[in-house]
Parts: C-alpha cells; sequence; structure tokens
C-alpha cells in the first residue's frame, strides 16, 4: 500500500474491539515516534503509555472521549527541552514544543493505521485536569492523546470522512 493509500484509508476510529494491541506492535508504534522530526533534533516529546484499567479509567476522569479503546499514547512535551525560535520577532520565544509532539503524534498514528491498529486524535480535554491526574512533572505539558485498538464490527468512518476541500481552497501559491 502507498503512502497516499495509507492516508485515505484512514479514519477516527470511534468503535475500538476489546482485543489488546499487541506489545511488539505497541513497540513499533513507539519507535516510530521516536524517529520522527523534531524541531533541531531535540526530541522534547514525552509519551506516556496508558494501558492498565487504572490508568484508562483516569483518563476518561479527564473528560477525555476515549470510546472503549484498549490504549491510549498520552502524548506530552517536555518544555525545558523544546527548542524555542530566538529570532521569530512576531512571538516571543517561539516554543515548537507543541508542533514537535503533533509530527511525533501523526507519524504514530499512520505507523499503528499500518499495522492495521486504528487510532483517534483526542484533544477534548482540559490540560490541568490530565497533569493533576497523572501528577505530570510541571515541565511535561500535555498535546492530545492518541486512542489506539482494533476496529470492531461496527467500525466505519464518520459521513464527513472523505469530505474534502479542494486544493485551491487551501493552497496558496504566491
Amino acid at each position: 500500500m502507498t503512502f497516499m493509500e495509507l492516508a485515505c484509508n484512514r479514519y477516527s476510529e470511534r468503535h475500538f474491539d476489546s482485543r489488546p494491541v499487541e506489545d511488539e506492535k505497541l513497540q513499533k508504534i513507539l519507535e516510530a515516534g521516536r524517529i520522527a522530526p523534531t524541531a533541531c533534533n531535540y526530541q522534547p516529546q514525552r509519551i506516556y503509555v496508558l494501558k492498565s484499567p487504572d490508568a484508562l479509567e483516569k483518563a476518561r476522569r479527564t473528560k477525555a472521549s476515549l470510546y472503549s479503546c484498549p490504549l491510549v499514547l498520552l502524548v506530552c512535551y517536555d518544555s525545558e527541552t523544546v527548542w524555542k525560535n530566538p529570532g521569530d520577532r512576531c512571538y516571543e520565544l517561539y516554543n515548537a514544543g507543541e508542533q514537535d509532539a503533533s509530527i511525533v503524534a501523526a507519524i504514530m498514528m499512520f505507523e499503528a493505521e499500518d499495522l492495521g491498529i486504528h487510532s483517534l486524535w483526542i484533544r477534548g480535554f482540559d490540560s490541568r485536569s490530565v497533569i493533576d491526574t497523572f501528577e505530570l512533572p510541571a515541565n511535561h505539558i500535555p498535546v492530545m492523546m492518541l486512542a489506539l485498538g482494533y476496529p470492531s464490527e461496527d467500525s466505519r468512518p464518520a459521513h464527513l470522512h472523505a469530505k474534502r476541500k479542494p486544493l485551491d481552497e487551501t493552497v496558496i501559491v504566491l
């Protein structure tokens, strides 16, 4: 399968099967995140693997919509390790942490898809709740959760999944 086919086939899963994700597949997903590009290769990502019933219940208490997934990756960045752009006059010391963590999460999401594991990008949570619930160090800033698991028999893309704007509405050529 080409990358474009993989990208077109991938959709946000909301109907997970209860089967656990095998450790060897989880390791491949985490390795994909490890080798993802980050600003100046600072690698500020900090990934918490939530798979115990207690950890998943804590994640649910943060108001994250997990849709009964068996595994969640809480993707954060270390604010003490992140690259900051001293030459950006628009933002005082632009911090690349959120974009680095998002790149890492996207790479892991596509590796999961390639392994037959579906995913759901989750950002509908309160960061303070996540920090407090998981007792994260003050310098670990939550960016998103990546719910992972196998699709159930009810699995299907959302009705707007394939609807995409034409390139001329999203690309500006100067």
